[in-house]
């Protein structure tokens, strides 16, 4: 019975959906040129959506910017936070002398742990 039911039908390949009546939005495509590789890659939009001034590349990853008539967009770094990794942030909270007295501490009481342990193996 339930051979019959889906006779005719490719299961997940179509839909059943026609764009009868259907209205698509406007749409606006934009050129963008990679800075390392010169490539142009064009991009749709929506024709009322916020265009970004960079993208990334394809094909090489770098930034690519937007096309603005003849040219290129510039895009302002200057307002970008620069990574900081975990010595930058244990810096803030530590000074240099503090860090290496806690250095001094910790292997003083590795090797004193270390040395008991070759005691008692020794004794046993």
């Amino acid at each position: 019975m339930a051979d019959r039911s889906l006779r005719g039908i490719r299961l997940g390949a179509q839909s059943l959906q026609s764009e009868e009546g259907v209205v698509f939005h406007e749409r606006a495509q934009h050129i963008y040129t990679c800075s390392t590789c010169g490539r142009d890659t064009t991009l749709t939009f929506a024709a009322d959506a916020e265009v970004p001034p960079a993208w990334e590349c394809r094909t090489c990853g770098a930034e690519a910017l937007l096309r603005v008539g003849e040219g290129t967009a510039t895009v302002d770094h200057s307002g970008d936070k620069t990574p900081r990794s975990h010595w930058d942030m244990l810096l803030e909270r530590r000074t240099i002398p503090e860090l290496e007295e806690l250095l001094e501490e910790r292997l003083a009481y590795l090797r004193a742990r270390r040395g008991g342990e070759d005691a008692a193996k020794l004794t046993a």
